[in-house]
């Protein structure tokens, strides 16, 4: 890695959670709809307030989330889940075990589990801090998850390799704070807000060591599986968050059993109707956790669902999508979003003149470039011309 690139100032700590990753193809969505609607509201639908007798899903009682880490995403390749392995065994295997032979194969539940960290501090743009955080660990060969929410970065890690992670952060200047596995980057910055994103691709042998050999593997592996981007252009992304009541919120603090306010039950509600909406939403990704508001990252076309006072965010600031079909990889791979961050961001030479600045979510089985509109032809000439050989001479 370039080590003239500035730092991220950034306190990350290992959240308490043990997570299993799950890959529903879109045609079985349905199928899974009511487990993901109680994922959504775990109270409600584990304490017997699942309805209201017309059919209503009731909203729990306090928030935030019970759990310490969820995201549920529905992208044009499928829906991806994350949530603990309690959850994942309690609700999403007897449906399951429910299906026939071949749509039983067609879902996926990694067997093994994952650790979340939580990355909250002053940081860079969108494309540098995706290329910051992920790069140590793609240089190490761990595969991860990374996914950039309104408030803050989560970075998932297969739990075999926690260790690993820890050293490959030290590694890279990132401090060990205390006993909880807290790290502290000594330098500052400001943090901007961006999108979603995860991470997936399998360690090289020997693994790359700098960010432009990873590139360069990265476009011939995609090259090589013949995965190439795609974009629907009428999907238009908004991120954002739910508000939170602070004399209501205050309330909480004190009394965690207290009923939601007025904000969280039309958030809850929002939710659930682009969750319902036939046949599925057509791009939504929720992150909850047990510290903050939801986020969202969500088709324009579903904001109507929330009243306008109950989002954080701007709803006229849009992001395309660009789809990166990773289902012909395997689960366990790496390098794939500091690749395609490295490449455009302008960590190396290029066609390239200015960087992008881009976001990214990679789900479970697939990988999503975020950009803004007006930088949507020039983000697919950079990754097409990677992907053609511009940048990748390997095969």
């Amino acid at each position: 890695m370039d080590s003239s690139m500035t730092l991220l100032s950034a306190h990350i700590q290992f959240l308490d959670a043990q997570l299993a990753l799950i890959h529903i193809p879109l045609h079985l969505y349905s199928s899974f709809l009511q487990s993901i609607l109680q994922l959504l509201l775990p109270n409600a639908s584990r304490n017997g307030f699942s309805g209201n007798g017309n059919g209503a899903v009731q909203p729990p009682k306090g928030w935030p989330y019970e759990h310490p880490f969820v995201n549920i995403s529905i992208t044009p390749i499928e829906c991806s889940i994350v949530c603990s392995r309690t959850l994942a065994n309690e609700l999403f295997v007897p449906i399951l075990n429910l299906l026939d032979a071949k749509s039983r194969s067609e879902v996926h539940i990694t067997p093994d589990d994952f650790v979340v960290m939580q990355v909250d501090g002053e940081g860079l743009d969108a494309g540098q801090r995706v290329l910051e955080l992920t790069s140590p660990l793609a240089l190490a060969g761990i595969p991860i998850f990374f996914i950039t929410t309104y408030f803050a970065d989560y970075i998932l890690v297969p739990l075999r390799h926690r260790q690993q992670v820890v050293q490959a952060l030290e590694e890279r200047g990132f401090q060990f704070e205390d006993q909880t596995s807290s790290y502290v980057n000594p330098y500052h910055h400001g943090r901007k807000h961006s999108g979603t994103s995860l991470e997936v691709q399998p360690p090289s042998t020997p693994p790359p060591t700098t960010i432009s050999e990873l590139q360069t593997r990265t476009f011939a592996t995609l090259k090589r599986r013949n995965i190439v981007p795609t974009v629907d252009r009428d999907i238009r992304l908004v991120l954002c968050a739910g508000r939170r009541d602070s004399a209501n919120g205050m309330s909480q603090n004190r009394n965690r059993n207290s009923m939601t306010s007025a904000a969280d039950d039309a958030l809850h509600l929002g939710l659930v109707k682009c969750l319902i909406a036939p046949p599925y939403p057509r791009f939504l990704s929720l992150t909850l956790t047990d510290t903050e508001a939801a986020s969202l990252l969500v088709d324009h076309t579903l904001l109507p669902n929330f009243t306008q006072d109950i989002l954080l965010g701007s709803k006229n600031e849009y992001l395309t999508p660009i789809t990166l079909d990773l289902r012909d990889l395997p689960v366990e791979s790496t390098g794939i979003v500091c690749g395609v961050a490295g490449r455009l961001v302008g960590a190396t030479s290029g066609p390239l003149d200015t960087a992008v600045e881009m976001s990214y979510l990679s789900t479970a089985r697939a990988g999503t470039v975020m950009v803004a509109e007006g930088e949507l032809d020039r983000t697919l000439g950079a990754l097409r011309g990677a992907e053609n050989g511009v940048l990748s001479t390997a095969d």
